[in-house]
């Protein structure tokens, strides 16, 4: 990864400024948004849904949840609120709000904007993010509900496919930093494409699941139910961190990586102290 500066790599503050974009859907939470709005209104065969969607090609891979909304007879009944309870029952993968700390001021020298792009409703990724992500930092699929009935009107944007490339340009352009110190998290076939750009303009990927059309072109791939072990390429790799400081950042936090295995895929496994029993 080329780090040397440009006029797009300035520093602030002596930090070196990078962009780090994140998926939603099992790369912060372990649920897919589909399936817990589904459990919600009470709707089966979502899976068998959005395979026949697949199979036929019909939308980019990651939109097929915001298509159905619109057209499948039983999802026509999503209200804002469904998607706002949807997030309010999605389970993250724990330390996100450490992750987004150290992130922003924790690794000396570096500074990193943190921000979440997926296909998933924007209202799920704000509820099930509230007070840990800034809402402007998340940008999802966005909907235009009708103003008397409430039912969804139209798809103003879908963020799938060349749809997470048009969202993170966009991003890199407004925060001024350079495509090679962008980073790209994500977790399946959805995030293909935008790994694919964010490597070809020297920036850094990371696949959180060992599917393989993500683990084949991500540059490093990390597999944990921690959110804070993504820190161990970030650190590593960009930082130029040795293992011994890292551990010891992760200590300095009261946690510990417990198991460290890697091989072209880094295994962590982070445990909290056990507590006191009453």
């Amino acid at each position: 990864m080329n780090l040397t500066g440009g006029a797009a790599n300035r520093t602030l503050d002596g930090m070196k400024q990078y962009l780090l974009a994140s998926d939603f859907d099992q790369t912060l939470s372990f649920n897919d948004s589909g399936h817990v709005l589904s459990e919600i209104l009470g709707v089966g065969s979502f899976a068998e849904k959005v395979a026949g969607l697949a199979r036929i090609n019909l939308v980019q891979q990651g939109g097929e949840l915001a298509y159905l909304i619109l057209h499948d007879p039983e999802l026509r009944q999503v209200r804002r609120e469904h998607l706002q309870e949807a997030g309010r029952r999605i389970r993250l993968k724990r330390n996100i709000p450490l992750l987004c700390r150290l992130l922003e001021d924790g690794i000396e020298g570096h500074h990193f904007s943190f921000h979440v792009v997926s296909a998933a409703p924007e209202e799920v990724i704000q509820s099930a993010l509230e007070g840990i992500v800034p809402p402007d930092h998340i940008h999802g699929t966005r909907f235009q509900y009708d103003p008397a009935s409430g039912e969804v009107e139209s798809i103003l944007r879908v963020t799938a496919g060349y749809g997470k490339v048009a969202v993170l340009d966009d991003l890199q352009s407004r925060l001024g930093v350079a495509p090679d110190r962008v980073v790209y998290m994500g977790d399946g076939s959805s995030d293909v494409h935008v790994m694919l750009h964010v490597n070809r303009r020297e920036g850094y990927s990371i696949a959180v699941s060992e599917a393989p059309h993500i683990s084949q072109i991500a540059r490093r791939t990390v597999l944990s139910d921690d959110a804070l072990s993504v820190l161990v390429p970030v650190l590593e790799d960009i930082a130029g961190w040795r293992r011994a400081a890292i551990r010891a950042l992760f200590e300095s936090h009261g946690l510990h990586i417990h198991e460290w295995d890697r091989t072209r895929t880094d295994w962590v496994t982070i445990r909290e102290p056990d507590l006191p029993s009453a």
